[in-house]
């Protein structure tokens, strides 16, 4: 144990990065609404991620570069990879962007379900002090530059998240039974298949698989250490899942319709189990809006460097450059209430067209044994690989359904 833990690499900061406040507000919503029943979902997500993960960590470590060199560099067409370069761009840059106003609100919103509201007056403007004291908390830490500082803080406000989550979920006294019901054997309740595809989307997300390639190679050089690469993918992707089942099994207790979101439910847990239950689940949104607000950036910044040809070094100016730029957007438009509705559809649109596209070139690329030698992938590592490639376009046409109401579900 204590071995593993002086190894711990990456996999914490990708288990971050997909809880974040929208992960929270989804499973919050498919508790409340079907109870235990789309259990099943999540342990279908967390198979699905940890293969995909697995495989760009593999990426990252034998070959030592991440996923954006890769596309840039294997692509030879120079049409082909300009487009790949300018949908991966708007993608995980832009739609970053996009989503860190959400990343942040989300930590507010735990945060003032404890301390209240936070909104000051400045020059007859309403600003939202709690929105700018996250952003200044993840500048420090992403200008510092220092991996080994960024990972022990998110480690951190993991286990943080983790044992909140955890804690609310035992505090309502869950059927076990039940619960296993739900898990394995799989259940599809009238009006629930949005939910469903929207669980696994909110688990298997594509900036993961650049922000995990890209930081293990800042953690590991050599091939000796693919295994410790391997059991931290693994380890922390399950727990990552487990904390997204807890939010599950803790919106379920609620006999209420009226949650909109994990605020709500923190709220809504009061009265049946005392204001322990509050605290608990607000620590926990607070902890997974602060990590996905310092993950999107980075990602961002490591995809942009990639796919661009900069140095991915974390204290590069270029590198700061975007993290930045993201940052700032997200704690302007988190502070003083700006949404810009078209940027974050447009967001979701270039998110749901880059998933299948970027699971069938890294499917692609695993198998090149000039990049990975003997570690290419072997025949069941490709059929997940496959089914998961089958369920990313799923995916894909539910979130085009979703935004031009296709009605094709």
């Amino acid at each position: 144990m204590k071995n593993w833990f002086r190894n711990i690499g990456p996999g914490p900061l990708v288990a971050a990065a997909f809880i974040g406040p929208g992960t929270v507000t989804v499973c919050t919503l498919a508790g409340v609404a079907f109870g235990y029943a789309l259990l099943w979902a999540m342990l279908l997500s967390i198979i699905a991620t940890v293969v995909l993960q697995e495989m760009a960590a593999r990426l990252g470590v034998i070959s030592q570069n991440g996923l954006a060199e890769a596309i840039r560099s294997k692509i030879k067409n120079p049409i082909f990879k300009t487009l790949a370069i300018i949908l991966i761009l708007s993608a995980i840059v832009i739609g970053n962007a996009a989503y860190e106003a959400g990343n942040i609100s989300g930590g507010v919103l735990g945060l003032e379900t404890i301390v209240g509201n936070s909104n000051i007056s400045i020059a007859g403007l309403s600003i939202n002090f709690l929105s700018i004291t996250i952003g200044i908390i993840a500048f420090v830490l992403l200008y510092l530059g220092n991996y080994k500082i960024l990972q022990n803080t998110l480690v951190s406000l993991v286990i943080l998240m983790s044992l909140a989550f955890l804690i609310t979920a035992i505090i309502t006294k869950p059927n076990l039974f039940e619960i296993l019901s739900g898990a394995f054997i799989p259940q599809f309740p009238k009006d629930s298949m949005l939910t469903i595809i929207a669980l696994i989307g909110t688990t298997v997300v594509p900036y993961n698989l650049f922000l995990h390639a890209s930081l293990v190679k800042q953690k590991w050089h050599n091939e000796s250490d693919l295994k410790f690469a391997r059991k931290d993918t693994l380890v922390a992707v399950v727990l990552g899942g487990l904390v997204s089942m807890c939010i599950i099994i803790s919106a379920a207790s609620i006999q209420t319709q009226d949650i909109n979101n994990a605020a709500d439910l923190a709220k809504g847990l009061e009265p049946l189990f005392g204001s322990y239950a509050k605290y608990f689940l607000a620590m926990g949104l607070f902890a997974a809006g602060i990590t996905s607000a310092i993950t999107a950036p980075l990602a961002a910044a490591f995809v942009a460097t990639g796919c661009l040809g900069w140095s991915t070094n974390m204290q590069s100016k270029k590198f700061r450059a975007v993290w930045m730029i993201v940052l700032a957007v997200g704690v302007i438009s988190a502070s003083s209430g700006i949404k810009s509705i078209e940027i974050i559809k447009f967001a979701q649109v270039t998110n749901g067209i880059l998933l299948p596209i970027i699971v069938s070139f890294l499917i692609w690329i695993m198998n090149k044994k000039s990049i990975l030698g003997m570690h290419i992938n072997n025949t069941k590592q490709n059929i997940f690989g496959v089914v998961i490639l089958g369920i990313s376009i799923l995916l894909s046409i539910a979130t085009l359904n979703k935004i031009f109401h296709l009605n094709l579900f």
